[in-house]
């Protein structure tokens, strides 16, 4: 009988030594913007992410995470949502979801790692099951370089549709300019309208205006024997004198 408890007792406590070392192991590749989740050394997980921009570059290293929480919000960047934080940093670093989807795969975020909602809420579920103190964050890369893939990238995806691209821009915050699209000039037929341009004419051509029609100026004068026209010619005014009056009408003139 005795030998049989101190059996029990040993496969109770090999089972919970055995949950006690499960260990989370998270690692974001800041170059490719991607985080593994590996359980016991077995990767579970792959997602993409976005971390800190160059100017809020998240740190690399290997951290220990140390806290949790649901629902968090950024008391430095106006209250901003940090659903499901897991923190990794005494300066406020964390991995938490982000409403802003649309921008994982680019670093755009103030320093922390982002992941899609759902995904970090997946994260967030592991990580207290298995425990906060067993769970290490480990990060590599350079925003820099991801900015430089994406350059690339998108540099060449563009050049197969068109001969010269515009590569993506990005603002100090390193987010992602919207592209201008290139404005393509009208082709219209040379109808002759010419407008002067400053300091005399030019070769500048542009379409009439609605319903204009080119009319010769009007021309005024008075028809001669050679049969062309000239400039109009007044004869002088003739002047009267106003005849004296005398009885019964006007004097002689």
């Amino acid at each position: 009988m005795r030998s049989y408890l101190v059996s029990l007792t040993g496969l109770i406590l090999l089972a919970v030594s055995t949950t006690a070392e499960a260990k989370v192991a998270i690692t974001v590749d800041k170059d490719s913007q991607q985080l593994t989740v590996a359980v016991d050394g077995v990767e579970r997980y792959r997602w993409p992410v976005s971390t800190g921009n160059p100017s809020h570059e998240t740190p690399n290293g290997n951290f220990q995470a140390f806290r949790m929480e649901a629902d968090h919000y950024s008391k430095e960047f106006d209250d901003a949502p940090m659903p499901h934080s897991i923190f990794f940093t005494k300066r406020g670093h964390a991995i938490h979801g982000t409403d802003a989807a649309g921008k994982l795969g680019v670093p755009v975020s103030h320093g922390c790692v982002r992941l899609s909602r759902d995904n970090a809420a997946t994260l967030f579920a592991l990580v207290q099951k298995e425990g906060v103190l067993n769970t290490t964050v480990t990060l590599s890369g350079s925003s820099q370089v991801a900015l430089a893939r994406l350059k690339t990238k998108n540099g060449n995806a563009v050049a197969r549709a068109e001969p010269a691209p515009a590569a993506p821009s990005y603002d100090a915050a390193g987010e992602l300019l919207p592209s201008r699209p290139r404005a393509v000039r009208p082709r219209v037929a040379d109808d002759g309208y010419i407008y002067p341009a400053e300091g005399g004419y030019d070769d500048r051509r542009y379409p009439a205006p609605p319903g204009y029609r080119r009319v010769a100026p009007p021309q005024y004068g008075y028809y001669v024997d050679n049969d062309s026209y000239a400039e109009q010619i007044y004869a002088p005014r003739r002047y009267y004198q106003p005849r004296g009056w005398y009885e019964g009408g006007y004097s002689s003139y």
